[in-house]
């Protein structure tokens, strides 16, 4: 059942990222001469980073005279739309490992590293269960696990990475409640009291909005590592110059600080 669920929730959620981006390849081209019109990026980006990206959007579209659609979901389903659609200007994955897969694919031609990310363990605010911060409770039937889809987003993929490395990837699979597509679901469970424990990137504990409600508990360096953001210019990009501005603005020290300020890791 789990399976199931996940699986249709992945789905809906590819679903509408695909929607956006074809709307977008399949929006009316204007007739005007083009004076005074506006170059549009876009841009796929995990939801763990979609604050700093947008500020950023902001300050590029300033800049350079330019409209930006920022397209947000789980890594997983966004690749799987910029290889349906074939459209688009940049990808900001939760791992860099899709952007490795890019590249292979020849998806993508140029790469920038814009911050670190980190999972975590989170559990409900003042943790009233007294859940100590150990992989090993992930496995523990006594508390409502929830873990992300491995195939859906990079949360997932990464939750796999540190288990199978512990030793407990299949334990927790067969222990987890539930299955989410991305790091919103995961948080929005621990919000609405309905999990104890889940593993969720670092970050979106810091947001003023998820901050009262959560608390994280690191784990060990050996299972999990700060992970690389990468910034990929995709081979479709229509407005490369523009895009290799805002990869310059994101992994700028001015970049860098606004995505400190979101939670996520600088490039120190």
């Amino acid at each position: 059942m789990k399976a199931v669920v996940a699986t249709l929730i992945g789905i809906v959620s590819f679903a509408i990222v695909l929607s956006i981006a074809y709307s977008y390849a399949h929006r009316p081209v204007s007739t005007a001469t083009g004076v005074g019109e506006k170059r549009e990026l876009l841009i796929y980006c995990g939801i763990t980073m979609i604050k700093p990206m947008s500020e950023i959007a902001r300050i590029v579209e300033e800049e350079q005279g330019c409209r930006i659609l920022i397209t947000k979901g789980g890594s997983g389903n966004m690749l799987q739309a910029i290889e349906v659609n074939g459209v688009g200007d940049l990808f900001l994955p939760g791992s860099e490992s899709y952007i490795k897969t890019c590249q292979a694919r020849g998806l993508v031609k140029d790469t920038v590293l814009v911050g670190y990310n980190k999972a975590a363990l989170m559990v409900q605010k003042d943790n009233p269960k007294h859940i100590s911060a150990s992989l090993d409770n992930l496995a523990n039937p006594k508390y409502y696990v929830v873990i992300g889809d491995p195939n859906s987003g990079s949360i997932g993929r990464e939750t796999e990475k540190i288990l199978i490395n512990r030793g407990l990837f299949e334990r927790v699979a067969r222990n987890a409640r539930q299955l989410t597509t991305d790091s919103k679901d995961l948080m929005k469970v621990l919000k609405d009291k309905e999990a104890d424990l889940v593993v969720n990137w670092y970050a979106t504990s810091t947001w003023p909005e998820n901050a009262p409600y959560v608390e994280s508990m690191s784990i060990p360096e050996e299972y999990a590592s700060k992970k690389r953001l990468v910034l990929g210019l995709l081979t479709t990009s229509q407005h490369p110059e523009i895009a290799r501005a805002f990869m310059q603005t994101a992994a700028s020290p001015r970049g860098r600080e606004i995505f400190r300020r979101y939670g996520l890791y600088d490039v120190k």
